[in-house]
């Protein structure tokens, strides 16, 4: 069933995160309804600009239409991660997404308070709830590139600001995350102080965390052993989730660490049987890999198990 994001942030704030997952294909499609439904948990699809044009926009939408059907369990809202003004409109026009996020934090205030806004205006006559980031997180995540020179944390007072001028429903902030598997070199961390500061000045109101992939040292060092060259990554600790969602955030966006693990079970399986061609032998057991990873990742959240008690409120 698909519900929009406000929902599933009134049923969580204060309590838990839910985790917002990006997807590219049928195979991570399945794991992630699997590996929710296993851990009875609520989460959030995110599809990427990126993953609009990776085949075509219809592709995925008919792959989650889909899976809503084989999976009548399952409760999930649809969200557009880091959308430009353009894929914003396309996507609430297309009727399909519950939620868009608005990435303009690369702009100067003004000209995101204006950009946002126009959005929203649109969005919220149609019943469909928007995101939108203030600050920049540094790291790359498809066509959103930002030097650690660039990257600065939000401002609490200006986020206050922001949400009242825009009239946005959630707020990704950034508070020391970064995009990508390199995210720190060792000094690096989150601001909790700043997290509790935005709280503070919007209190009830649900904050978003991006770039919070955890990059398993594990899933990097089997990458290595099979022929991979991922040297410095390191991510998220995935035990500060809880704290995060006590300071109001709501929504936790994971993405670098499902490509971790379909990278992971590619590489091993072909290096371990190198006569075999078949996609569907790795595509089998990613599904079940990333619907473990998944399940796991809940746990941290806190969202495992919260499913039925989301029904009975919904």
């Amino acid at each position: 069933m698909i519900v929009t994001t406000k929902k599933l942030f009134e049923a969580a704030y204060g309590k838990y995160a839910i985790g917002a997952y990006n997807i590219n294909n049928l195979e991570q499609c399945m794991g992630l309804f699997q590996g929710n439904l296993e851990s009875r948990a609520p989460f959030i699809i995110q599809i990427s600009k990126g993953a609009r044009t990776y085949s075509n926009k219809r592709m995925l939408e008919g792959l989650i239409r889909a899976a809503d059907e084989v999976f009548p369990e399952a409760v999930f809202a649809v969200h557009l991660d880091h959308g430009d003004v353009d894929t914003c409109l396309d996507c609430i026009d297309s009727g399909f997404y519950s939620s868009v996020m608005i990435d303009a934090s690369h702009e100067p205030y003004e000209k995101n308070v204006e950009i946002t806004r126009g959005v929203v205006n649109v969005a919220h006559d149609r019943g469909i709830v928007v995101e939108a980031e203030l600050g920049q997180l540094g790291g790359v995540e498809e066509h959103v590139v930002v030097s650690e020179a660039n990257a600065k944390l939000t401002d609490p007072d200006q986020a206050k600001d922001f949400v009242t001028r825009t009239g946005i429903d959630s707020l990704a902030c950034a508070i020391g995350t970064s995009h990508g598997a390199f995210k720190f070199s060792g000094t690096q961390g989150l601001h909790f102080d700043v997290l509790e500061q935005i709280q503070q000045r919007l209190p009830g109101f649900p904050l978003v965390m991006h770039g919070s992939s955890s990059v398993p040292q594990e899933e990097v060092a089997r990458i290595n052993a099979a022929g991979g060259s991922m040297k410095g990554a390191k991510g998220v600790d995935a035990d500060q989730f809880r704290h995060a969602a006590k300071l109001g955030v709501t929504k936790i966006n994971i993405d670098t660490d499902g490509r971790l693990v379909w990278t992971r079970v590619h590489r091993e399986f072909f290096r371990d049987q190198p006569e075999k061609f078949d996609l569907r032998d790795p595509g089998k057991i990613f599904m079940a890999e990333y619907a473990k990873f998944i399940a796991g990742k809940n746990e941290k959240l806190g969202s495992a198990g919260k499913l039925d008690e989301l029904k009975k409120i919904l």
